[in-house]
């Protein structure tokens, strides 16, 4: 999935697609990230970011956090994030 194939989750008027849409998003955010900080750790990266390893580390860490929190959630209000 990429983030172009969550727009009608998000302008949905069901509030499960768009708590989907929110979820999936941020998870393809979050894996994005996670593979440009490995780049960047190996010296691999095709550009030099302006922000730290160790700021762009700590997005991660916050992105993860809120993942965990929407599955939570997710578990609670019966909303199906497969």
């Amino acid at each position: 999935m990429e983030l172009k194939d969550t727009i009608k989750l998000m302008n949905s008027q069901d509030y499960q697609d768009r708590y989907k849409g929110e979820y999936y998003q941020l998870k393809i955010r979050y894996e994005k990230l996670v593979a440009m900080l490995e780049k960047y750790k190996t010296g691999t990266l095709h550009f030099t970011p302006t922000c730290s390893y160790k700021l762009l580390f700590e997005q991660a860490i916050y992105m993860k956090r809120y993942l965990g929190v929407l599955e939570q959630r997710a578990k609670i209000e019966n909303v199906d994030l497969t």
